[in-house]
């Protein structure tokens, strides 16, 4: 009594055979051998051939898709256990023959019938003369595709995380199954298509942020932070300016932006400002016990004819008198100026006193006196101390 489990006849499979060249290979043999027991065959060059359209490799085989079977129909020709027939074959029917000839005249050289090299552990009989080899090795793509080690470990070398590379196997599959093509590598497309994605995903990622809100906890990345240490920027007064940006944008309520290439936009600009402040500082201050004029102050005391060492001879008393008067002042280098110019006046009139009473007792009057006045009246200016 046949049971309702099993309604059709069951398939009989030799495991030393699903053994030798694969259990689906073995499966689609056995199947074959079946319709062409049951089904018409055409002879032709020593060989019974049978036609089947795909739907009728669909009917029976109705556990495999399209793709599967034209998969393990590829892997039955590379083993050289079934035969192909070109000339009457096409894409909506299959002439196929197992390989193995019956005894009669040799096969024509110029047959056109494809087939693989056939592999000794599974050749039962030689492709006969004039059989034509396929060594490509394409295949199709099976359900149960996975990525070799080495493809992972090439991924891992391009900065990609595993994980996202595993993630993108189910879709790689599903995509090259339904588009039912052989191909040479799938690990090398694989691969490609891995590096696709992951350029495509890093450029999400940068969308991502663009559309992101400034939140409270927000923290400039390490990127941004090695960009503004390289031009020079402390450390600390980067991460002292962070409160102070992320406050700026929260209030202004910006819905979007490149927070990084912001912050070190801000970060430069204020950098610049600290750099020219503390250069150029206004503010009033006391004078240091080690204060020194600039270089700039002897340029100008030296345009006005004034000894560089005469000034520099003044400079302890200078700080003396300031340091006593415990008063303020922007620019100690302007007072420094007034200063020396008032004690070079001072210098300058005891001489010209002294030229005066010469010239006198000379009788030498005039022009000459004329302009010791003037530059005497030109260097008395006492408002260096006001």
């Amino acid at each position: 009594m046949q049971s309702s489990l099993v309604p059709e006849r069951p398939l009989v499979i030799s495991p030393t055979l699903a053994a030798t060249i694969g259990l689906e290979e073995a499966v689609m043999l056995h199947v074959f051998s079946e319709l062409m027991a049951h089904r018409p065959l055409r002879e032709k060059d020593r060989f019974a051939w049978l036609e089947l359209s795909q739907m009728d490799l669909m009917k029976a085989l109705p556990f495999w898709a399209l793709i599967d079977i034209k998969r393990v129909q590829k892997s039955l020709q590379d083993l050289g256990l079934i035969l192909i027939d070109a000339e009457t074959g096409n894409r909506e029917t299959l002439c196929f023959a197992i390989n193995q000839a019956r005894p009669a005249a040799p096969v024509p050289a110029t047959h056109k019938i494809t087939t693989a090299r056939i592999p000794a552990a599974v050749a039962s009989a030689a492709a006969p003369a004039g059989v034509a080899t396929d060594a490509q090795g394409a295949t199709f793509m099976p359900a149960s595709w996975q990525p070799g080690e080495d493809w992972i470990r090439q991924c891992r070398q391009q900065s990609i995380p595993e994980d996202f590379v595993r993630q993108l196997v189910p879709g790689f599959v599903m995509y090259w199954r339904e588009r039912a093509q052989a191909r040479f590598s799938w690990g090398n497309a694989f691969y490609k298509f891995v590096l696709r994605e992951w350029r495509q995903e890093q450029t999400r990622r940068g969308m991502s942020e663009l559309e992101t809100e400034m939140s409270p906890q927000w923290w400039p990345s390490s990127d941004a932070f090695v960009i503004l240490e390289n031009s020079g920027i402390n450390p600390q007064f980067i991460e002292d300016a962070v409160p102070e940006f992320v406050l700026y944008w929260r209030e202004r309520g910006a819905a979007n932006g490149a927070w990084n290439t912001r912050f070190i936009e801000h970060i430069r600009r204020q950098w610049s400002k600290y750099s020219s402040s503390i250069e150029h500082d206004t503010l009033p201050r006391r004078i240091g016990d080690d204060w020194q004029p600039s270089a700039e102050c002897y340029d100008i005391l030296h345009l006005a004819e004034i000894d560089e060492e005469f000034a520099r001879t003044k400079v302890r008393e200078f700080v003396l008198y300031w340091r006593d008067t415990n008063q303020v002042h922007a620019s100690w280098n302007t007072r420094f100026l007034q200063f020396i110019k008032y004690q070079w006046a001072r210098r300058l009139g005891e001489s010209s006193n002294m030229s005066v009473i010469d010239a006198q007792d000379q009788s030498i009057a005039g022009k000459n006196q004329q302009v010791l006045g003037a530059a005497f009246q030109r260097f008395t200016d006492r408002s260096w101390a006001e």
